[in-house]
């Protein structure tokens, strides 16, 4: 049996394995995202990520974590998409629409002299303050609200970008146990879905520095709805300008909520580290 091509990306070291569906077929995706995923026995991974025609839009995408549960949608994912299907020619446009599980979202190319593409703007959309399929309060709400975890308490702000984050400002993120508290956040009975956590601290120059722990990956060196929930949190917070850069252990990415629309707009790189070929799970 011919194995299947696949193509390892990151965005800021937020890595996935991209496979085209049109070209090679992914039977049982969440399975195969968990093997796949091994450091150890397979590629290594944050998951696997599907790229597929749509009927809606110019590409559509499925996205599943290591532990093989699906996510609605992924900045850095997307951003690398963009990438992938203009650097192999399934496209010549610079202005692209990508099918989410979230919904449509639009994808601006920047492209550098060797006509590859080097950054991606995405509009993200609007950003949801309030579900409550996503949180168990009376309003689906989390404004700077306390959570208790482990006799502890931390200040959350939900913000759901597709998918449902809780931002929890601290003094220092670099001093936070990211996996320990982040992972009794996930499984919080406040989120019925479970829920990805930043951790995240205010610079001098008003921009953020945070770490995140993605809801069925654990830590990543980067999360590009992340960072856009947590912007969204920093300027309900008070932060006048509407443009914030946010530090991660992978990189940086520049968020942008446009008053105008009420849209998130992303933009950051997006890597292609290797191809290959592996045989089916």
């Amino acid at each position: 049996m011919a194995g299947v091509q696949f193509t390892k990306m990151h965005g800021l070291g937020n890595d996935y394995i991209y496979v085209y569906t049109e070209r090679d077929e992914i039977k049982d995706p969440s399975t195969t995202s968990v093997e796949w995923s091994k450091y150890h026995t397979g590629i290594g991974s944050d998951g696997l990520v599907l790229i597929g025609k749509s009927d809606v839009a110019d590409f559509s995408m499925r996205i599943f974590n290591a532990d093989g549960s699906e996510a609605r949608m992924c900045g850095n994912a997307s951003r690398c998409i963009g990438k992938y299907v203009y650097d192999k020619r399934l496209t010549s446009k610079h202005d692209l629409t990508l099918e989410t599980k979230s919904g449509i979202v639009g994808l601006h190319l920047i492209i550098d002299e060797t006509n590859t593409v080097q950054r991606v703007t995405v509009d993200m959309g609007e950003p949801i303050l309030a579900d409550t399929s996503l949180v168990a309060t009376a309003d689906g709400t989390l404004n700077d609200t306390a959570v208790a975890v482990n006799d502890k308490e931390y200040r959350a702000t939900f913000v759901s970008m597709g998918n449902p984050h809780a931002v929890i400002f601290t003094e220092d993120a670099e001093q936070t146990d990211v996996a320990g508290i982040g992972k009794e956040i996930e499984y919080h009975p406040l989120f019925p879905e479970r829920v990805n956590v930043e951790f995240a601290s205010l610079l001098p120059d008003g921009n953020v520095r945070m770490r995140v722990w993605e809801r069925g990956s654990g830590i990543t060196q980067a999360c590009g709805t992340g960072a856009c929930a947590t912007a969204v949190a920093t300027i309900l917070c008070g932060r006048k300008e509407r443009t914030v850069t946010i530090h991660m252990d992978g990189g940086s990415l520049e968020i942008e909520w446009r008053e105008e629309d009420n849209h998130i707009y992303m933009t950051g790189p997006a890597t292609t580290v290797f191809e290959g070929t592996i045989e089916s799970v």
